[in-house]
């Protein structure tokens, strides 16, 4: 079996699955790890070799992208003719190395992927998926709220939905969301972004220094309010398609095309191209300034919070 993709949990889950299917078949499978890191030239050729007492042998290759050329050999001559007794499981992050045994994975094999969960569609669509396998109901708005909580680590918000899962009944709202990690999405940036693009001064302020208090770079922090009124702007002037198509055609995800509509309600162009340009000032400030000559002493915080000044300033109007 080849397991593709670069994505950690996802593949474990899948050498997990394999794992459990064979120990359902023999209870005493023999389970080895081998890492393409300091690879013996023949170590796979001897694990794979039948046992005097018999019973299955699960091969687990972990960082096969990383192979140098004799477990290259070792694992096409392995996966050409596996002996009786033997799953062969071969992890491979990306790339191009070993290209032939991937082949021949992909050909007489089953091949399980795991791709990169990064942009917030994609951690998204895996709380979704999540939530679908645990035959449970989640809110959109409490989706959202838990990608901004914990989705900087794919293995924390799998973590995360379990533990909503375990501990909620009925539908999942963001209310319960807030319960759980309402700490973590006040530390988080997009909170601050809601406010300000709200024009909520004195709610942005409260957070931003609450986010700043809980040591959160400003860097994320005027990222976020970047991206979120560079979506108002996408969102206000790509018409009145659905919220799905329109998500396809900009790259977001459908609720992030709902909640820029929503928001975009109290903008318009002139006041909106005000604000991206003071976000634009405050990150180049914050990561060092302009190369004049001159030393110029600079505070990245204080910068962070004339940003958002500016952009409740420019949302009232």
């Amino acid at each position: 079996m080849l397991v593709s993709g670069p994505e950690q949990i996802l593949a474990e889950r899948a050498v997990d699955s394999v794992l459990t299917a064979l120990r359902a078949h023999d209870p005493e499978v023999d389970f080895v790890k081998i890492s393409a890191q300091g690879y013996e030239p023949g170590a796979l050729g001897v694990h794979a070799s039948p046992s005097l007492f018999g019973g299955w042998t699960a091969i687990v290759v972990d960082g096969f992208e990383e192979a140098d050329d004799s477990l290259v050999e070792d694992a096409h001559a392995l996966a050409q003719d596996p002996p009786d007794g033997v799953t062969l499981i071969v992890r491979h992050k990306s790339g191009n190395r070993g290209k032939r045994v991937l082949d021949l994975l992909k050909k007489n094999g089953r091949v399980i992927t795991a791709p990169a969960v990064k942009s917030d569609r994609d951690k998204t669509s895996f709380v979704q998926q999540e939530f679908r396998a645990a035959r449970r109901q989640i809110e959109e708005p409490a989706i959202t709220a838990l990608v901004q909580a914990v989705g900087k680590d794919v293995a924390e918000l799998a973590t995360a939905c379990a533990q909503l899962v375990r501990d909620t009944t009925g539908r999942v709202r963001a209310e319960d969301v807030e319960t759980y990690y309402g700490d973590k999405v006040e530390t988080t940036g997009f909170k601050v972004a809601d406010a300000a693009l709200r024009g909520d001064t004195a709610e942005a302020l409260r957070l931003l220094r609450h986010a700043l208090a809980g040591g959160l770079d400003p860097v994320p922090i005027v990222a976020v309010l970047a991206m979120q009124l560079r979506q108002v702007g996408k969102v206000a002037s790509a018409g009145r398609a659905s919220s799905a198509n329109l998500a396809r055609d900009l790259g977001m995800a459908p609720w992030q095309v709902d909640q820029a509509r929503r928001t975009a309600q109290g903008w318009d162009g002139i006041r909106l191209g005000r604000a991206i340009e003071a976000v634009a000032a405050a990150d180049v400030d914050i990561k060092g300034g302009l190369r004049t000559g001159t030393a110029v002493a600079r505070d990245p915080e204080y910068a962070v919070e004339r940003a958002v000044l500016a952009v409740c300033r420019e949302r009232r109007g």
